[in-house]
């Protein structure tokens, strides 16, 4: 039940929110492990309560010996004891109308009598040498570092749960996270970011007993893992595959694949409709009719990104570096290419009338190109060809240009070490300490990758210079990707074992995007690059980058076969 730091971190936080607590305190040392504490300004215990409190299964949480309706975060009364039993205890708790507090200990399971203490009201609950008593698992904790960042994932979940509890986590004498009590709709906004907050869908509804509430961001801004999806139901924070599933469904066609949605949605349902004592943690649930959980959040997600329509989230500005000196090629090299001839006119479709798409003059294709010559782009995103044998052929643009990015910078990588564009100005880009923290960290390595940063005080990281071959991407995001894609490795793993893995996330921030209308001659160039490319065929996150249609194919589908 007690595997880490963030473990004990978790249920005395909820003893705390199950106490009343409207502020609560949390400190670390060491990551958690040498110490960590978990104060608040409760309902507190009295003498008695601090000497049942400590005992296996104890509690007073239970109004129902059926388990039926559960109301509170704790209710087994199994959290106490396991800390006791793992680390050195120590429980100062004081109730509102008492004279002075108590306290009690236990170390390795041996319980102490309760003694009067100084205290104010609430409780205060010291944990020191977690593992102590049982080394063999002290062993496979992580470094400080890593534990300290799963146990302030941990309290920042709590955090979005309760909002009308102000939160203050300290990590090292470092204030790492504060927020006042608060409404909900701030503590989202607080919590996932300024380029979140200006993107937050409302949802509100119910149906049969059921009601969820919350905020959804817009497509235009996602993540790249889940982390950024908080998903609470009767107030307590869950990592449900139901739910997760849903919201994955809910977004599957408005968003890449590879991408995470970022949400903050609170369910509401019968407590005698849902168990929670499937898994010691509380962090899985079983409900009685999942089926309508998850068509209530289905539709509810893809009624709020319908009703935002085209909504268009301003990306934050900066420095763009500028270079008089530099000789640097734009992230699209534009070949060379010959002058149209127009001699596709019969193959080409009237998209004069389409505003959506948009003819050229085509070029004759060539037998030594196998992807043909471009004849239009349509929605802004796709390019069509003509193969020289006639096959109709169809590009994502932003796809194909993120492989061939990420092709570049790999055989840079290959080649020494990747080309870095220094910027005029560095830019400052606001992350939380646990991003920031991960990203110094590595700041030797992504400089092989042409990312020269450094650590600009706690809560944020200056950029000097950016790979070339990326272009003028935004820092804010690829930043934040890439500090996803380092939790996911986890600090143990050398960089280098997944460094495919970190250059896609750049290629994809240094890509053409969808929805950019290209000149004739670029839609000839990246079709160029493309055939002269390794792994063209698919981009960075495996997806198709170009579909190519035989005379056959296209008959088969007209029925003509």
């Amino acid at each position: 039940m007690i595997e880490r730091p963030a473990a004990a971190v978790k249920e005395l936080v909820e003893n705390a929110l199950d106490a009343g607590a409207s502020r609560i305190a949390v400190r670390l040392d060491g990551g958690g492990i040498d110490r960590l504490e978990v104060a608040d300004n409760g309902t507190g215990m009295t003498a008695d309560e601090l000497a049942l409190c400590v005992l296996r299964h104890a509690t007073s949480k239970l109004t129902d010996e059926a388990l039926v309706r559960i109301a509170t975060l704790g209710f087994r009364g199994e959290a106490l004891p396991s800390i006791g039993a793992a680390a050195r205890l120590r429980i100062t708790s004081r109730p509102a109308d008492a004279d002075h507090a108590c306290a009690i200990a236990v170390e390795g399971g041996a319980v102490s009598a309760v003694a009067p203490a100084a205290g104010p009201p609430g409780t205060s609950a010291v944990v020191r040498d977690l593992f102590f008593a049982t080394p063999a698992r002290r062993k496979f904790l992580k470094s400080p570092r890593a534990e300290a960042d799963h146990a302030e994932a941990a309290v920042r979940r709590l955090a979005m749960s309760a909002p009308g509890v102000a939160f203050r986590l300290e990590i090292d004498g470092r204030v790492a996270l504060e927020v006042p009590a608060q409404s909900r709709l701030a503590r989202v906004a607080a919590l996932l970011g300024a380029e979140a907050a200006a993107a937050l869908l409302p949802v509100n509804e119910a149906r049969d007993g059921l009601a969820i509430g919350g905020y959804v961001c817009s497509p235009a801004v996602t993540r790249a893992t889940a982390e950024a999806q908080t998903l609470v139901v009767n107030n307590r924070p869950v990592g449900d595959p139901v739910l997760r599933t849903a919201i994955r469904v809910a977004y599957r066609d408005v968003i890449a694949a590879g991408r995470h949605a970022m949400v903050a949605l609170f369910l509401e349902v019968p407590p005698e409709d849902l168990d929670v004592n499937v898994h010691p943690a509380k962090t899985e649930l079983r409900f009685r009719d999942p089926a309508a959980v998850r068509s209530l959040v289905i539709g509810s997600v893809r009624r709020a990104l319908g009703a935002a329509g085209g909504q268009v989230v301003p990306m934050p500005s900066w420095p763009r570096p500028s270079r008089p000196n530099s000789v640097t090629p734009p992230p699209l090299s534009l070949a060379p290419a010959p002058p149209p001839r127009g001699s596709l006119a019969e193959a080409q479709l009237a998209f004069a009338g389409a505003p959506a798409a948009r003819r050229i003059e085509a070029l004759e294709p060539s037998p030594d190109h196998p992807l043909g010559a471009p004849v239009a782009q349509v929605l802004d995103t796709y390019i069509i060809a003509v193969a020289a044998d006639g096959s109709l052929v169809l590009v994502d643009q932003h796809a194909a240009h993120e492989r061939l990015t990420h092709e570049a910078i790999r055989g840079q990588m290959t080649a020494g070490a990747v080309r870095s564009q220094p910027l005029l100005l560095p830019a400052v880009v606001d992350l939380p300490s646990g991003d920031v923290a991960r990203l110094a960290a590595r700041a030797a390595e992504l400089a092989r990758l042409g990312l020269e940063i450094e650590e600009f005080g706690p809560g944020a990281i200056l950029v000097r210079a950016v790979p070339a071959a990326l272009g003028s991407p935004e820092p804010a995001p690829l930043l934040r990707d890439l500090a996803d894609e380092l939790a996911e490795l986890g600090e143990q793993t050398v960089l280098s074992a997944r460094l495919d893995a970190m250059i896609a996330r750049m290629a994809c921030h240094g890509s053409i995007r969808a929805g950019r209308r290209l000149g004739e001659a670029e839609m000839a160039a990246l079709l160029r690059r493309m055939e002269a490319t390794p792994r063209a065929a698919t981009c960075s996150h495996g997806r198709p980058t170009v579909l190519k249609l035989s005379k056959a194919d296209i008959e088969k589908m007209f029925g003509r076969r």
